[in-house]
């Protein structure tokens, strides 16, 4: 695997939420030039709670796009919700290698919206 900018950044965000976690599962957010998908992960048991993205049938036929903003503050509030039907209420948010900024922020907004803590 190339050591490339991006897995050196999104790897120092991992080890960072690594140190903080204590047994919180983390939200991880994938950013396309399409679409955005989040998942709830909990690496103790190495496995997905719950997980939303803009692909999904009822979300692509109310959207316009799955890559602005609004997308992805919905896909925010859905991951939340889905999260809370599992139980988990407290998460870490791992970026990535993105910045925190336009999407991702819109995503992590909407997350807290739905009622996720983090």
């Amino acid at each position: 695997m190339a050591n490339t900018i991006k897995d050196r950044r999104a790897a120092r965000v991992r080890r960072a939420i690594r140190k903080v976690a204590s047994g919180r599962p983390r939200l991880s957010v994938h950013r396309s030039s399409e679409h955005i998908y989040a998942q709830v992960i909990d690496d103790a048991a190495g496995h997905t709670i719950a997980s939303a993205s803009t692909l999904e049938k009822d979300l692509r036929s109310s959207l316009k796009t799955g890559a602005d903003k609004a997308a992805a503050e919905v896909v925010g509030k859905l991951i939340a919700e889905r999260a809370k039907a599992a139980g988990v209420t407290q998460v870490v948010f791992d970026r990535g290698p993105y910045l925190y900024h336009g999407r991702v922020k819109a995503l992590a907004d909407g997350a807290r919206e739905g009622g996720l803590d983090f």
